[in-house]
């Protein structure tokens, strides 16, 4: 039990860190300024609520949607880290899905290492 509560403090007690694969970072260059504005103000969000967004199959995999956009990041709780991976449209949702879910280990080194 006090390890369960310990855990909840440090949760939320810790502000989360956010981090951009190289993949999200170039697709946030091309973006609209709109979506990019909009991008910014979720980073924010995720600061303090990284559960903003809606999971899909897993708690620590999200959605954030703008229009028929979608960004999608992984949370990682036990090191207070958040990585944003992809942002595409609706229609390329589900391919955009399955390579995160494949890659997830690759994700995980990813964010240990920075």
């Amino acid at each position: 039990m006090n390890n369960l509560i310990n855990h909840l403090l440090h949760n939320l007690l810790m502000a989360y860190q956010i981090f951009e694969t190289e993949t999200f970072s170039k697709l946030h260059e091309a973006m609209e300024t709109v979506e990019q504005g909009w991008v910014d103000k979720i980073k924010q969000q995720l600061i303090e609520n990284p559960k903003t967004g809606k999971p899909l199959r897993f708690d620590w995999f999200r959605e954030k949607k703008f229009g028929d956009k979608r960004m999608y990041y992984l949370i990682y709780t036990d090191i207070s880290k958040v990585l944003l991976v992809s942002f595409g449209s609706k229609k390329e949702q589900q391919q955009i899905i399955n390579h995160i879910i494949a890659n997830k280990d690759r994700y995980r080194k990813i964010i240990e290492s920075v």
